[in-house]
């Protein structure tokens, strides 16, 4: 019987927040490359938006709503990840995070900004490395009151 070394949790996780982090810093540089190998690109891919256009299924759509950070109207200008929790599973094949994400950007020199936005998502281990397959975006109900 093959004695296979268990994972190391501490190292997975740190790539999996490289990975989270990514997904949401791309946008300072406007490297859809780096975006692109953050996610799942396959039709598992899904995430929910605060506001429904903005609601994803499939890599494909995902690339469709990424034109719009191109335009040079759209400037991101920070971003900040707020108390990042990442669970990953005994096998190191699954990853779960949430945090709470303030997003800062313009939009033709307007603020068009997220603060303490509930961010939680799922991730795979795919040949290649850790992939987000579902994400979810969300304002707490206390601010719309």
């Amino acid at each position: 019987m093959a004695c296979t070394q268990a994972p190391d949790l501490e190292i997975e996780r740190a790539e999996v927040a490289r990975v989270v982090e990514s997904n949401i810093g791309w946008a300072l540089t406007k490297d859809l490359d780096l975006s692109f190998s953050t996610v799942d690109q396959t039709e598992d891919l899904f995430f929910f938006s605060p506001d429904s256009a903005g609601t994803t299924q499939g890599f494909a759509r995902f690339v469709e709503n990424s034109e719009w950070f191109m335009d040079d109207d759209f400037k991101a200008v920070r971003n900040e990840l707020k108390e990042l929790y990442i669970g990953i599973s005994p096998r190191a094949d699954a990853a779960w995070f949430h945090c709470f994400l303030d997003d800062i950007n313009e939009w033709q020199g307007r603020e068009a900004s997220w603060y303490n936005v509930r961010w939680t998502g799922t991730l795979v281990k795919r040949p290649g490395g850790w992939k987000i397959v579902q994400m979810h975006f969300s304002f707490p109900v206390e601010r719309f009151r």
